[in-house]
């Protein structure tokens, strides 16, 4: 049975949920988080359905519609393929779980900040948690370079608003300084996709293939390439995002994660795949930027003491590892580098909720005043666990996989040049790092004796757990059964 409208309607869920959300607040208080989590859990049954699918029977789902009248009128579309499908439903996945941990997160963060009799505070958070799912899906089945545009900014008042009212140390700043740069980098790739319709006549993803290998395809590439880095936080362009990812309240700042890496697939479908000729001209210096990120990223983690901020400034450097595959212009490269994207986030998530557990359970955000904790807290510790053995590709979790499938193809391409070869090999070691700042913080927070004044630590409630658990299941299928990924990206990449 055919559904009709089913990619519009995975956008159009979160919508209805947020307009409910704003209404309801008052009346359900901090249950108002099971609304949003049904309207998200819709999202992703309709997401997996196109993925059976497309599965079973190959090709892809395709929706076009028109939007205006006969002066103005806008043409928009919907793209479920092996590239955009799995990227949506991890998304939608990783907010469905987020939407859910929020439940008890944000009553706590709500009381703290604004007292107990503030139920308006929940209307006014889901709503506007909810327009994320919708930015980010969206963005994964554009067809069309404004309509992608609109969709990536659709979340920015959101995250502005949000980071502002609910976020923790100097919010108002730091909620500005996130507008501006995201704004800046939104602005760079605007000019970029308006240069492209002015080579190709056409807003449309597919037309910009018509000007690979020209001088105009150079120039958008270039200015699109520079917007989406600003967003993504690279070396020389990652001033903001510590700042914000350590500040914003812990379940969007899981979000923020998935926010951030969604330039890693959109270089890949705009890039690589359509404008191949005119990005090959960035590999090598894309590479390098990578590289660079990626150490740069690591050795700033390392010195945190601050739970929040050592995620934080961790999602610098693994961000870049999906630039790096993709950078390397090999098939096998932009699978990996996509699907380390896809498990980047069901790691960071975990980690990411994981601070926000301790910083609601123990009250307190600096690690030397933690330690033992597994004693009271032993699910978190092993949550905690399992997301640093994601990020630092130990199987049997999806991230051995992704990086497996990733240096493939930076080695095959390695064979072609030395240059390719040695940032390939100081690439490899530069992953070592990343075990030194995921599990190191581990250890210190829980683990050795217990600080006395943390006795009457207790677990977290379950609606803070369970989602990190299926996240980490999650990953554990894709580690063991990568092909359920595979399968889907190598019948286009």
């Amino acid at each position: 049975m055919q559904i009709p409208y089913i990619l519009l309607q995975t956008v159009l869920a979160p919508v209805i949920g947020a307009i409910l959300c704003a209404f309801l607040g008052k009346k359900l208080k901090k249950n108002l988080g099971w609304v949003a989590a049904a309207a998200m859990l819709y999202t992703t049954v309709m997401l997996a359905l196109v993925a059976v699918q497309l599965w079973t029977q190959g090709g892809s789902v395709t929706e076009s519609y028109q939007w205006g009248t006969v002066v103005f009128s806008l043409k928009f579309g919907f793209l479920a393929d092996g590239l955009s499908l799995p990227v949506a439903l991890v998304m939608s996945i990783v907010c469905t779980a987020m939407t859910i941990y929020s439940i008890n997160y944000m009553d706590h963060r709500i009381e703290t900040v604004y007292g107990r009799e503030k139920p308006q505070m929940f209307s006014l958070y889901y709503a506007l948690f909810l327009l994320f799912p919708v930015g980010l899906i969206g963005a994964a089945l554009s067809t069309n370079l404004i309509e992608l545009f609109l969709f990536i900014e659709s979340g920015l008042v959101p995250f502005y608003v949000l980071m502002d009212i609910f976020g923790y140390l100097d919010r108002h700043r730091i909620a500005m300084m996130s507008f501006i740069w995201t704004q800046a980098g939104a602005a760079v790739y605007l000019i970029g996709a308006i240069l492209a319709s002015v080579g190709t006549g056409s807003f449309e993803i597919s037309a910009l293939s018509t000007i690979s290998g020209t001088t105009i395809g150079f120039w958008v590439c270039l200015l699109i390439l520079i917007g989406l880095l600003v967003k993504m936080a690279t070396f020389g362009f990652h001033v903001w995002l510590p700042y914000v990812h350590a500040e914003h309240p812990t379940s969007i700042a899981a979000v923020l994660a998935t926010i951030v890496g969604l330039g890693s697939y959109l270089i890949a479908r705009l890039l690589y795949g359509q404008l191949f000729a005119s990005f090959e001209i960035f590999s090598i210096p894309l590479m390098i930027l990578a590289v660079v990120t990626m150490i740069y990223g690591a050795y700033l983690t390392m010195a945190q003491d601050d739970v929040k901020r050592l995620f934080a400034y961790s999602t610098i450097g693994q961000t870049a590892y999906s630039i790096l595959g993709i950078a390397s212009m090999t098939a096998m490269g932009v699978q990996g580098g996509v699907f380390y994207f896809m498990s980047h986030i069901l790691g960071k998530a975990i980690l990411f909720s994981v601070a926000g557990i301790l910083v609601t359970q123990t009250g307190v955000r600096n690690i030397k005043e933690m330690g033992g904790l597994a004693q009271r807290m032993p699910l978190t510790a092993t949550l905690c666990i399992i997301g640093a053995m994601i990020l630092s590709a130990i199987p049997p979790l999806s991230g051995f996989q992704a990086e497996w499938v990733m240096f493939v193809g930076i080695f095959s391409r390695g064979t072609t040049s030395m240059l390719y070869l040695s940032i390939a090999i100081v690439a490899i070691f530069a992953t070592f790092l990343t075990s030194v700042y995921t599990f190191w913080p581990a250890i210190r927070i829980f683990f050795g004796p217990l600080n006395p004044k943390m006795e009457k630590v207790k677990e977290a409630p379950k609606s803070m757990t369970i989602p990190l658990i299926l996240l980490a299941l999650i990953s554990l299928i894709i580690g063991l059964f990568p092909e359920i990924i595979m399968h889907f990206l190598t019948s286009v990449v």
